[in-house]
């Protein structure tokens, strides 16, 4: 009995609802017709307004804060003596290691010619290393072991 008295509903809301549709479609079709000539005019002149204001928000967006250096990367630390033997035996920051060590690389050509992100380590690179060749993204790691 149930779904026979839902059965009846369904249909007159069915029902309700379609002239609605019908006389929302006839009214709809003449806007329709005279819509396309107001909108083609405003359309232009609209896309170049919202370029400029693009634009304008960019320009503000330019003078960022200043990046301050981490403090952890400046504190000077003491190398072990396999590092010593390449950049020297003085204490200095990691970003310093780490520019001594490509300063010592460039100077020796142990870059490798085919793949430029490897580096082909010599006897003093080798002790440092542990291994023949790595890669510039190793680096920083391998000279984190030698450094207190």
């Amino acid at each position: 009995m149930a779904t026979a008295k839902k059965a009846p509903a369904k249909k007159v809301a069915a029902k309700k609802a379609a002239p609605a549709k019908k006389v929302a479609a006839k009214k709809a079709a003449p806007a329709k017709k005279a819509a396309p000539a107001k909108k083609a005019a405003p359309a232009k002149k609209a896309v170049p307004a919202k370029k400029v204001v693009a634009k304008k928000v960019a320009a503000k967006k330019a003078p960022a804060k200043k990046r301050t250096p981490n403090a952890a990367f400046m504190k000077a630390m003491t190398p072990s003596a396999a590092l010593a033997a390449v950049i020297g035996n003085t204490a200095v920051p990691r970003t310093e290691v780490v520019s001594k060590m490509w300063t010592y690389i460039k100077k020796h050509g142990l870059q490798d010619k085919v793949n430029k992100r490897n580096i082909n380590a010599d006897d003093k690179l080798k002790a440092v290393f542990g291994k023949a060749q790595v890669t510039m993204f190793e680096l920083a790691g391998l000279i984190g072991k030698h450094l207190s």
